[in-house]
């Protein structure tokens, strides 16, 4: 084992594991649309409560559904992905199919129109939204999974996620002007209006964005031998609980899970609550003022995040993948702290100077976390002798698809509890405003604590999974002699049996 943790120590990626740069961009282009679905819908949901007048609680609501029934979704289709032989490869047909269906659906979501109940809206786009979170989730959770298995260098993968996440991060950067373009009088009459037109750009971008991947990257286990024939629903049903009951006793893939469960919703909770805040506290109503200070935020935040990426994955290689991630998000906390003393109607660009800190939660989180899943698949090949990237990458999305799921309807709920009433207008009371400050800065703050301690405890060193890559080559190879031992022995006894017995 010493000798394995020197070799590590120095090691250099070899050739063969590398990746392209055209390979790693058009990953890259999948991630920007995995992002752009995230962050449009987010910023575009809102003309639900300012454009069309519909309950904040019932908004939270639209949210919460569909992301319980995707979440839902996510097992069975990492699942089948894992277990899908094509001659297009394991992945990439979901891939394919499910970026055109997730990019058509996108556009029809908003093409809602003034004039109908609050609860014809609330239906419509609940039934929509289902249908495309379904479908897009044949895209995302094959992608993901094509992610891990893209190279098996320790390094290379923390490479991989940095490039897909770089790339990824222009949706951030433009998602935050999103309600300034929506609210463009000079372009739109209304940003409900806004809307529909924006979600044809967005919707096209899903389909055009997402085959890419599916018809250019290469699987490196794509070609991996039918597994065994399981007859009968229950039969599928057993073997597939059984791997996701596997998969849930990976300690370290759970810890994984639990610091993007609680960093990831603690932001995306917290998040709800900044449009308010700089609209009604800042601004005192002013959508227009506060939809620009919102862009420059939301732009500024995801221009820094750039530079995290880089930083993340440079820090990583020099580190440790763990040591990086506990003084980004430790970083990550000193923003969110200074946000408090940014929210000043007085100064209200003052806000700008916590964007460069926050940036380095999420900036590092699905860099450094996308890559020690890939980690943990090896370990889990080394306990199970089987591939899963699809099962652990979708139970990773199940378990923070849950959590988004709860803290869209949390947001809801909280936004009401604080008192905030749209009728009020510029008009909201000191104590509404003050909770909903509350709310956006103390709970990433307290979700970003929780996940250092968690993450102290994580032990897939670089030595480690060096030492476990290992292992896993060597089984491999000893894997493949025995099946082709076993395949001449076949042979040989077909052509004994051909050639009939022996004369006397």
């Amino acid at each position: 084992m010493a000798e394995v943790k020197d070799q590590s120590a120095h090691h250099i990626t070899s050739r063969a594991d590398h990746i392209s740069f055209f390979q790693k961009a058009v990953y890259a282009i999948g991630g920007l649309v995995n992002n752009i679905q995230a962050a449009a819908l987010g910023s575009m949901v809102i003309i639900l409560n300012l454009g069309l007048g519909m309950n904040p609680a019932l908004v939270g609501l639209i949210g919460t559904i569909p992301r319980f029934i995707d979440a839902i979704i996510d097992p069975f289709v990492g699942y089948t992905s894992d277990n899908t032989r094509t001659r297009f490869g394991r992945r990439r047909p979901f891939i394919f199919f499910g970026a055109i269906i997730a990019g058509v659906l996108y556009t029809i979501m908003f093409q809602l129109y003034k004039g109908h109940s609050e609860i014809s809206y609330f239906w419509y786009f609940l039934g929509i939204q289902i249908l495309f979170l379904i479908a897009f989730t044949f895209y995302s959770i094959p992608w993901i999974a094509l992610g891990y298995e893209m190279t098996p260098d320790y390094h290379e993968r923390t490479r991989l996620q940095g490039a897909s996440n770089f790339v990824a991060q222009f949706a951030w950067v433009l998602a935050p002007w999103f309600f300034k373009i929506m609210d463009n009088k000079s372009m739109f009459t209304d940003i409900v209006h806004g809307a529909r037109v924006l979600s044809i750009v967005i919707g096209g971008f899903i389909l055009v964005g997402g085959i890419l991947p599916a018809i250019f990257n290469k699987e490196h286990f794509g070609n991996l031998p039918k597994p065994k024939e399981v007859k009968g629903f229950a039969n599928v049903m057993k073997d597939f609980f059984g791997g996701f009951k596997v998969t849930l006793k990976c300690r370290p893939f759970v810890k994984l899970c639990a610091v993007t469960f609680l960093i990831f919703n603690g932001f995306m909770l917290a998040s709800a609550f900044t449009a308010y805040v700089i609209f009604f506290y800042v601004f005192g109503g002013n959508y227009e003022k506060g939809g620009t200070l919102l862009g420059w935020f939301g732009s500024l935040s995801s221009v820094c995040t750039f530079c995290v990426i880089y930083i993340a994955t440079w820090l990583s290689t020099k580190i440790g993948k763990r040591a990086a991630f506990l003084i980004c998000v430790s970083i990550s906390i000193i923003g969110y702290a200074l946000k408090w003393i940014g929210y000043n109607p007085e100064h209200p660009y003052l806000l700008l100077i916590a964007a460069p800190f926050i940036a380095f939660g999420l900036g590092s989180l699905f860099t450094l976390v996308g890559s020690m899943i890939a980690d943990v698949c090896d370990l889990d090949e080394l306990g199970t002798g089987t591939r899963r990237e699809g099962m652990f990458g979708a139970v990773y999305w199940w378990i923070i698809k849950l959590g988004m799921a709860g803290a869209s309807l949390l947001a809801g709920i909280l936004l009401n509890v604080t008192g905030f009433n749209i009728k009020l207008g510029a008009s909201q009371t000191t104590s509404a405003l003050f909770w909903m400050r509350i709310c956006d800065i103390g709970i990433p703050i307290a979700t970003s604590l929780a996940a250092i301690v968690i993450i102290m405890t994580f032990d897939i060193t670089e030595a480690k999974a060096y030492d476990i890559r290992a292992q896993v080559e060597k089984r491999r190879g000893e894997r493949r002699s025995e099946e082709k031992r076993i395949e001449e022995e076949k042979r040989r006894g077909e052509r004994r049996n051909e050639e009939g017995p022996a004369p006397a």
